[in-house]
Formats: C-alpha cells, structure tokens, sequence
C-alpha cells in the first residue's frame, strides 16, 4: 500500500472538522494509501510557555529552544497534542498509534548547526522506515510528534514540517501539509504552483514570512530529493484531503522549475 505524510499544523489542529479524521481513515480504506500523520503544535507550546512566564523567541520560523523549552515542548506535543489527534482518529473509526521521534528511535536526530544560536534545535539524520512499516502492516495510523533524540540520549526538538520532509524522503512519498489557510498566499490571492526560483522571490518580497518559510523549504527540499507532490493545503475545507487523491485542484502544488532542451542546429 503507498504511503502519504500528512503533516497537521499547530494553527488548524483546534479548527479541524470530524471530516478531516474521517478523510485520513478514508485513504486507508477506500482508496488503499496509508496515511502516516506528523504534527506540530506551536501555538499551544506557545500557550504553555506563557502560562509559565517562560520567555520563547523565533528566528527565521524557528523556535529558540532550551532546556526549559525543551521540557515543556515534548510534554506539549508528544502529550497533549499527540492523543488529541490520536483521538479525532479513533472517533473516525480509525486504528491510531501515537508515538514520538523518541520511541524506538523512530527518528535519529542530530543537532542544527546555523548562524543563529537555536539551542536545542535539531535535524533528522535517519527515520527507522522499518519500523512505520511494522506498525502500518498492522492497519495502524502512526501519528508523530517531532521529538527526537541521538543515540546519546540527548533529546532535539524538531521543525515538525523537516520532520514530514524527512519521513516523507524516505518513504518516497507524497507529502501534504494541512494547515488553515489556502496554501500560499500572495496579494489575498492563492498561489497553485510554486518552484524555487517564485519561492526565492516571495521570500525576499516578504510574501512568504514566519513559520511558512521553514514550510515552504521542507516542500522545497521533498520535491528536489525525488519525492513526487508536495502541496499546503487547508483541512478546513471539506474533502480536501480525498479530492487531493483525486487529482482535483487543491492548495499549492510544490515542484522543481520545469527545464525546456534547446537542441542546438548543426
């Protein structure tokens, strides 16, 4: 059965209707694609931060992230937000797991060396393929929080949508992201394709800002590693996932810059 990550927002996870669960439990068992969820959850770590008087910083999109940080996002996402979602599958009728990058070393994680001081933030150096398959071969949905550790022992806290990116590279798989608006936006207007080169452009014209510019560079990367589709969608709307599948004009498509030959005369 093929796969397809779906990777779940922070912002739309309190605003998806029943239909969303209901669509993912559909793939599996109408139209024989294995879902396999991934999730963020910003606006809660967010929430929970505040209620702390924990100080939270962005850099480029990326969360600021330390020890204190740490703690708070893993119990966040890998608790509270992980079963949630667990939840609106099971209620669909679905059979759902929820685990962390964490659990049985699904995700090796490494740290992130940039310019800017991140802290604990890292990148996903492996994703144990082996073991999604076990849990898929068992009609199971795997819903994964980002959270993830090296061999040490030390955890990292994942960009969700580099999380998806990966898992989907190494599944070769389509990869959605379900978020609250359209897909990308420019001038309140929908974008349906976007290459690197209009996405270079929209990012320094300031069209594409924040959390969508780490979204747009994990699509980005998907499509240029071989994966398929990769396309930002709403999962308010309703079908979007099954009229996705269905080839029907949804959300931003993400693809390589089409190249034309020039066949030189003799």
């Amino acid at each position: 059965m093929p796969y397809v990550v779906i990777k779940c927002g922070g912002s739309v996870l309190d605003q998806l209707p029943d239909s969303f669960y209901q669509n993912v439990v559909e793939l599996a068992e109408e139209h024989g694609i294995q879902p396999v969820i991934v999730h963020g959850g910003g606006p809660h770590i967010s929430d929970y931060l505040q209620r702390l008087h924990v100080e939270s910083r962005f850099i480029e999109g990326m969360r600021v992230t330390t020890k204190e940080t740490l703690d708070i996002t893993e119990m966040v996402l890998s608790g509270f937000v992980n079963k949630k979602i667990v939840r609106g599958l099971t209620k669909a009728g679905g059979n759902a797991y929820g685990l962390s990058g964490v659990d049985g070393m699904l995700l090796e994680a490494e740290k992130m060396y940039t310019e800017q001081q991140l802290g604990y933030v890292g990148k996903i150096k492996s994703v144990d393929s082996d073991g999604l398959n076990d849990l898929t071969a068992q009609r199971i949905t795997p819903v994964i929080s980002p959270i993830s550790a090296d061999k040490h022992g030390q955890r990292w806290n994942i960009n969700a949508d580099l999380a998806a990116a990966a898992i989907a590279i190494q599944l070769e798989a389509p990869l959605y992201f379900v978020s609250n608006i359209p897909g990308v936006m420019e001038s309140g207007k929908l974008v349906p394709h976007l290459d690197q080169e209009k996405a270079d452009r929209m990012v320094k014209n300031g069209s594409i800002f924040g959390g969508m510019v780490p979204k747009v560079e994990a699509a980005l990367d998907c499509v240029h590693q071989g994966v398929k589709k990769a396309v930002i969608l709403s999962g308010l709307e309703e079908n979007s996932l099954i009229d996705l599948i269905m080839n029907k004009n949804v959300g931003t498509v993400i693809e390589k810059v089409r190249t034309m030959t020039v066949q030189k005369g003799g």
